[in-house]
Parts: structure tokens; C-alpha cells; sequence
């Protein structure tokens, strides 16, 4: 127990990550917070620059593919399209607690698993579809 400032009584500590037992939960939520500041950050810089580049005309925006079809064009890309799908998942998965279903333990753990799996395989079939394979 902590000491109080004045008075010497014993109060409680709150909760702190130290006492907290990592689980899927866990990790989904913090899945869902780093794709969606990924997706306000890297997402909007990259629809700003887009749009840029269809304000500026055929030769920016032949830059901007150009750019877009580097391979670290393409990794931004599939970043962005991953967070996207990733964000939408575990978007969902919240959704549905929301409504007061799936949290039963087993279920919850189930689907905190199968979300950035779900995840994955979208943007799988996403870039396999856009690349035609």
C-alpha cells in the first residue's frame, strides 16, 4: 500500500501496466489506436499529396504514380491499406461489444486473434485484386 501524503493512512495504488497480464485484448486495442493515428497521419498526408497532385496538372500528377510505384511507395501504400483494413476489423470487433455481445472470454479471445488476421487477409485480397494476381 502507498502512504498518504498527510495523515499516514494506507490508500490503494491504482492499476498500472505492471499488474496487467498481457492478452489478445490488450494488444488488438493497441492495434486499433496505432492504425488509426497511422491512418490520420500517414493517410491524410498521403490523400493531401494525391490530391495535390491531380490539382497540379498531367506531369505531377505522372510524378506522384511514379513515386506511388517505387518500392517504398509501395510499402506506404500497403502501410496505409493494412491500417485501413486493420482500423475497419478491430472497428467492427468494438462494435459489437458495444452492443453488449462477445464478452464471454473465450469469444473475446477468439476474435481479438482472428482481427488483425482479419486484417492481414484483406489487404492481401485488396493488393492482390489491384495487382490483378
Amino acid at each position: 500500500m502507498a502512504q498518504a501524503g498527510t495523515g499516514g493512512r494506507n490508500r490503494p495504488l491504482s492499476p498500472h501496466l505492471q499488474i496487467w497480464r498481457w492478452g489478445p485484448a490488450m494488444a488488438v486495442s493497441i492495434l486499433h489506436r496505432v492504425s488509426g493515428s497511422g491512418l490520420a497521419v500517414v493517410g491524410l498526408g498521403l490523400l493531401l499529396c494525391w490530391l495535390g497532385a491531380l490539382a497540379g496538372g498531367a506531369e505531377t500528377y505522372t510524378a506522384f504514380t511514379r513515386q506511388a510505384q517505387t518500392w517504398w511507395g509501395l510499402i506506404i501504400l500497403a502501410g496505409v491499406s493494412w491500417s485501413f483494413f486493420n482500423h475497419m476489423a478491430s472497428g467492427i470487433r468494438h462494435f459489437v461489444l458495444d452492443i453488449g455481445a462477445g464478452f464471454e472470454l473465450v469469444a473475446n479471445a477468439r476474435w481479438s486473434l482472428l482481427t488483425p488476421l482479419i486484417g492481414i487477409l484483406l489487404t492481401v485480397a485488396f493488393w492482390a485484386a489491384m495487382l490483378k494476381l
